[in-house]
């Protein structure tokens, strides 16, 4: 990428809804086991092409907001899997340091949901999500459909943690395709235009 290219996608502003998610291919941290090398995996958003993704973004590893909403879409990630979408957590932390996050942080040691490394922050920048000054990606939320449409983007600042239940209750109204009301949940009824 040239220097005019670079300015561009710096400059161009945070994707949206109705833009295409940008296809990544990312080395992560998938667990913490005893051989170093088997925790790490190249994830690739075609891995799970044709399904609804939740990709959320946090600004660093070893902070204190953070761990708190990984915890709680890992404690979630039954109900998304249950929806048929893939959950992935990314920041732009090495692999490396994802990992050392785990084994000494208690509460990260479990969890299922693979820790991307945005190590030169490329996918950040196409997404137009850094936080200004900070050189890190803002707290942002974006559900892509399986046809890699972004249809629903959340952005934080960066000491107010998510709500992982709302974006269940907004992937649910995403997935029935029809007016939903404020305040919707699945089971109750959508609305019908006469």
């Amino acid at each position: 990428m040239n220097n005019s290219e670079t300015n561009e996608t710096q400059n161009r502003g945070m994707l949206t809804v109705g833009d295409t998610f940008p296809s990544f291919k990312l080395q992560a941290c998938t667990s913490n086991t005893k051989n170093y090398f088997e925790n790490f995996q190249e994830i690739a958003l075609d891995d799970s092409k044709g399904k609804w993704r939740v990709i959320f973004f946090w600004p660093l590893d070893f902070t204190f907001v953070c761990p708190t909403e990984i915890v709680d879409f890992d404690k979630h990630l039954g109900e998304f899997k249950d929806r048929g979408a893939v959950v992935l957590g990314a920041s732009c932390d090495s692999e490396h340091v994802h990992l050392a996050w785990r084994n000494n942080h208690p509460d990260l040691k479990d969890i299922n949901i693979p820790m991307i490394a945005d190590y030169n922050k490329t996918l950040s920048k196409e997404l137009g999500i850094l936080a200004k000054g900070a050189g890190a990606p803002l707290r942002a939320t974006f559900i892509v459909d399986p046809d890699n449409i972004i249809r629903y983007v959340d952005v934080c600042d960066l000491k107010v943690g998510r709500n992982t239940k709302e974006f269940i209750r907004v992937l649910d109204a995403l997935q029935t395709d029809e007016l939903c009301p404020s305040c919707w949940e699945k089971g109750k009824d959508t609305l019908k235009v006469a």
